[in-house]
């Protein structure tokens, strides 16, 4: 099996059985397909089956970020909340040329580009319409901070815009719930 299949299939494996695990399988993807378009196409139709959003992140197996964001969307206390809004999908597009361990998923590079990303760095966070259409992405509007991409939210900026995305693609989450997901990320903050 060509390396970036295999990559995808063990992230999506090794998600669903963390999820499955927690009991919130429901809302992840639970088969892969050989390419981007093939995991987004799945994605929209269990987003639209549950009434949800599409949270998608692209990154790479080197990116420490990226494993700050996969540790805060587990959370036991954080993917409750999150599971109600979205259904997700983690795609590799920042693979280094050449390494024999790890490899993009095809067609993740192209899709992170036509989501606005294509120079964003990573992670890239993008939250979609059950159809597929951007509704936030974690780079901040130019004024707002030049365009730049948050990747993991760490500084407190960075956490004020991705609690912007959040009241964007979940704007049913309560006060609650929004309060939980900013004092999580806040006291792991490497300010903190």
């Amino acid at each position: 099996m060509p390396l970036p299949i295999r990559s995808a299939i063990l992230r999506v494996f090794l998600s669903a059985a963390l999820l499955t695990t927690h009991a919130f399988a429901q809302s992840a993807v639970t088969s892969v397909g050989a390419n981007a378009e093939e995991v987004l196409t799945q994605l929209k139709s269990q987003a639209a089956a549950g009434h949800k959003n599409i949270l998608l992140t692209f990154g790479a197996s080197w990116c420490g970020n990226c494993h700050l964001f996969d540790r805060f969307l587990a959370d036991l206390k954080i993917r409750p909340i999150l599971d109600e809004a979205f259904v997700f999908a983690d795609l590799d597009a920042g693979e280094r040329p050449g390494d024999k361990r790890h490899a993009n998923l095809p067609g993740a590079q192209e899709l992170q580009s036509s989501l606005r990303g294509k120079d964003a760095g990573y992670p890239y966070i993008v939250m979609l319409d059950p159809s597929g259409n951007l509704i936030a992405s974690s780079l901040r509007p130019v004024g707002q901070g030049s365009g730049e991409n948050i990747g993991y939210p760490d500084a407190s900026y960075e956490i004020d815009w991705f609690m912007e995305m959040l009241k964007k693609a979940a704007p049913s989450l309560s006060v609650q719930d929004s309060a939980s997901i900013r004092n999580w990320l806040a006291a792991h903050s490497s300010a903190h």
